[in-house]
């Protein structure tokens, strides 16, 4: 047996078309599987807190990967399309009485329509003009949702019952537990169906449209329903990750889905790596651990610099700017690529190439 391979060589389309191919693969498979199971018991609830944030964002930036990365369509109207997730859910649950996973599912189809109907303008606009209409959506919609008295009964926010599903109630006693277990179920869902939608047909469709929509069309793409296909499986993520993210928190306002939300999200698939699934996965742990990392460190040394600690709002910001700079000068592929370059060349040791 070599001391390392020099390839992949498929004897099959079944031994091709599996997920993992190698038994490093298999065996980094297993220990994260077993990390991931490990977590809710050697984490106390504040770390649990942001695991469970994660991965709610984790489905959230896929969603986004999937329409940004996969497809090439530019959007910064995130934040709308989580509010319009967790807005459903919170009225279809507290106010109609509809079961938390219909009221869910619904949510995710609504947010879905809703992307369609924004994705029309990416037929005749491209880059920075489509850029513009998906903000002009996020504007419209956080409009709505401030103004529609409606929506919060003139409070500005909405509480959102705990979560019960087939009878089973969410326990204070252990909450951040249960609800880990739970986004976690439905982030490594999320994350294989992405992947296998790219081993379609329509999947390639996408990609082919972001490489050259010109020579895709050609080729017998049909553009309109590729492009309003992507917008709506991109929504459909998004709006499972706000009707979550309503469930999880309990309350909901306008506040939490703002612009910025929309550029974080941006942010999570530029350090992770955008046209990648597992990209989208490690910017949104990495950029939802940032502030407190950053925190952590204004810290430890604010004795030695004590304007860290005062100033900790605009470091945070300047640390968030820093971090999306340096990947796109150093490394425009972002954390998946850097994480091949370590597989690669731990594979090809000793040998160089």
């Amino acid at each position: 047996m070599p001391a390392a391979e020099t390839g992949l060589h498929h004897a099959s389309y079944r031994s091709e078309l599996r997920l993992l191919h190698t038994r490093p693969q298999i065996v980094r498979m297993a220990v994260l599987a077993l990390v991931a199971c490990a977590l809710p018991f050697v984490l106390d609830n504040y770390w649990l807190a942001l695991a469970n944030t994660a991965l709610i964002a984790s489905i959230g930036a896929i969603g986004l990967n999937i329409l940004v990365g996969f497809t090439g369509q530019i959007s910064l109207g995130q934040g709308g399309f989580l509010a319009v997730g967790a807005f459903t859910t919170a009225i279809l649950t507290d106010r109609m009485g509809l079961p938390a996973p219909v009221s869910i599912l619904c949510a995710v189809m609504l947010t879905s329509a809703v992307g369609v109907i924004v994705g029309l303008p990416a037929l005749r606009l491209k880059g920075l003009y489509l850029a513009i209409a998906t903000l002009a959506s996020q504007m419209l919609i956080i409009f709505v949702v401030r103004r529609w008295e409606f929506l919060t009964d003139g409070q500005g926010f909405v509480d959102v019952a705990r979560l019960e599903v087939f009878g089973l109630r969410i326990e204070r006693a252990a909450f951040e537990q249960q609800w880990y277990v739970i986004l976690l179920i439905l982030t490594v869902l999320a994350a294989l169906t992405a992947t296998n939608l790219f081993r379609t047909g329509v999947g390639r469709s996408f990609m082919a449209v972001r490489d050259q929509d010109i020579a895709a069309s050609a080729m017998g793409v049909n553009l309109t329903r590729t492009k309003l296909t992507a917008f709506a499986v991109s929504n459909a993520y998004v709006g499972l990750a706000g009707a979550l993210l309503a469930h999880y928190t309990e309350i909901i306002s306008w506040e939490k889905f703002t612009i910025d939300v929309s550029i974080s999200y941006l942010a999570m698939i530029i350090v992770g790596g955008m046209g990648s699934v597992a990209g989208a996965v490690y910017g949104a742990v990495f950029i939802t651990l940032l502030p407190v990392l950053v925190r952590m460190l204004a810290g430890a040394l604010g004795g030695i610099a004590p304007v860290l600690t005062r100033q900790l709002p605009a470091v945070e910001h300047a640390a968030f700017g820093l971090v999306i700079i340096v990947f796109l000068i150093f490394e425009p592929r972002g954390l998946n690529r850097i994480w091949q370059r370590i597989k690669d060349f731990f594979g090809f040791w000793p040998f160089r190439y």
